[in-house]
C-alpha cells in the first residue's frame, strides 16, 4: 500500500437524489491516507449512501468524487473496487450459509462468493487463514458460515474485506444486532487494526459513539442528507455537534479512547 496517494477519497458537492428525494446534499470531505474515520448519523441521515459512492457502487446525481486518485467518473470501476474493501449486511446476505468458513474468506480474492470449480493457490488459502486469526477466528476455518452466531460472522466478513490487501476499507454498522459481549469483542479487533500502520485508511459507520473503536482519529456527522460537521474526532465529538446531529440535547463523555453519549438527567 505504499503507492496509495495521500489524498484517498475527495468529495467535491456530491449530491445523491432518489425518487426526486435528496439522499446527499452538496457533500464535501477528504480522507488522507492512514487516517480512521467514523461516519455518524441518525437512520436515514445517508451515511449508507455515502459509503456507497466511496465504493463506486453508484453515481452521484452531481458533483464529484474521487477515490486513491481516480475520478469515479471517468475511471475504470473494476479496478478502483478491486483495492477497496467492503463488508456490509448487504454483501453478508450473499454469502452462502453452507460454505466453509475459509472459503467465504479467500473467494474475496476472486471477486466472487462461493467457491464451486474454482482453484486458489496456497498462498491464497494461507493468507485467508491468516487473516481469520487476525479476527480472532482462527478455530472457525473448517465451520459452516451459516452456523456461526452473529458476532463470528461479523469478524469473517472483516477477514474476508482483507483479503485482497485493500487500501481503502470500508466497514457499514459493524457491530450493528451484536450483543454486549460480541461487540466488546469486535470494537477490541478493530482497536487492534486501526493500531497497525500497514492496516488500510478505514471509514466507519455507525449509529452510536459507543461502537467507535480505539483508535480512529477524525468523525464525520450527518443529518439529512447533508454534513453538520467533519474533522478530528476530540473536535467533533461535542454534544453540540451530537445534539444537532441527533435533535437531542446530549452529553458526551470520553474515557481511555472510548465515548459515551446520554440526554442529561433532570
Amino acid at each position: 500500500m505504499s503507492d496509495t496517494p495521500d489524498e484517498v477519497v475527495r468529495l467535491a458537492g456530491v449530491t445523491v437524489e432518489r425518487g426526486g428525494a435528496v439522499v446527499l446534499g452538496d457533500v464535501y470531505w477528504r480522507v488522507r491516507a492512514g487516517q480512521r474515520w467514523v461516519i455518524l448519523g441518525a437512520n436515514g441521515a445517508g451515511k449508507t449512501t455515502l459509503l456507497q459512492v466511496v465504493a463506486g457502487s453508484i453515481t452521484p446525481t452531481r458533483g464529484r468524487a474521487a477515490v486513491l486518485g481516480e475520478d469515479l467518473a471517468e475511471a475504470d470501476l473494476d479496478d478502483v473496487q478491486t483495492r477497496v474493501g467492503w463488508a456490509s449486511a448487504a454483501l453478508a446476505d450473499r454469502l452462502p450459509p453452507d460454505e466453509r468458513v475459509l472459503d467465504v474468506v479467500v473467494t474475496a480474492a476472486a471477486a466472487s462468493v462461493r467457491r464451486g470449480h474454482d482453484t486458489f493457490e496456497a498462498s491464497d488459502e494461507r493468507r485467508a487463514a491468516a487473516l481469520l486469526g487476525q479476527l480472532g477466528c482462527r478455530q472457525l476455518v473448517d465451520r459452516r458460515f451459516g452456523t456461526l452466531s452473529e458476532g463470528e460472522r461479523k469478524r469473517v466478513q472483516i477477514a474476508r474485506s482483507l483479503m485482497t490487501d485493500p487500501e481503502l476499507l470500508l466497514l457499514d454498522e459493524p457491530a450493528a444486532g451484536l450483543d454486549l459481549g460480541a461487540r466488546e469483542a469486535l470494537l477490541r479487533r478493530l482497536t487492534r487494526l486501526a493500531a497497525d500502520p500497514s492496516a488500510p485508511t478505514l471509514i466507519l459507520v455507525t449509529h452510536h459513539v459507543e461502537e467507535i473503536p480505539v483508535g480512529f482519529t477524525h468523525a464525520l456527522l450527518l443529518r439529512g442528507g447533508t454534513t453538520v460537521a467533519a474533522g478530528p474526532l476530540a473536535n467533533v465529538l461535542t454534544g453540540r455537534l451530537l445534539g444537532a446531529t441527533f435533535g437531542l440535547p446530549l452529553l458526551v463523555e470520553s474515557r481511555a479512547g472510548r465515548y459515551t453519549a446520554r440526554l442529561p438527567i433532570g
